[in-house]
């Protein structure tokens, strides 16, 4: 059983950048690979990034590529999403989860997700 728990969104104008920080409970965090989602008003849930359990590997949908940089340090059990140069579609409430596949876009993957934070990028 893992929990998770989002923070850092906020309200940012076009151009900034926002750091989110998604910290899991229990001692098995590197067991998991981790995405972020996100889930724009009246959208399904999309996919943004995900890490393997080490950090070797990135993936990132192309919309964010060169933008968003995921990371994440197993000693705190936390994975963080640098979002830079923000746009007003990057506007959404975004979500962590954590996968046993070794790195997945598929949100149906995903055996455990977080509550949420908000991000809005105005123009």
């Amino acid at each position: 059983q893992v929990q998770l728990v989002e923070s850092g969104g906020g309200l940012v104008q076009a151009g900034g950048s926002l750091r989110l920080s998604c910290a899991a409970s229990g001692r098995t965090f590197s067991s998991y690979a981790m995405g972020w989602f996100r889930q724009a008003r009246g959208k399904e849930r999309e996919f943004v990034a995900a890490i393997t359990r080490s950090g070797d590997i990135t993936n990132y949908t192309n919309s964010v590529k060169g933008r968003f940089t995921i990371s994440r340090d197993n000693a705190k059990n936390t994975v963080y999403l640098q979002m830079n140069s923000l746009k007003p579609d990057d506007t959404a409430a975004y979500f962590c989860g954590a996968t046993t596949r070794v790195i997945t876009t598929w949100r149906n993957d995903y055996n455990y997700w977080g509550q949420g934070t908000q991000v809005t990028v105005s123009s």
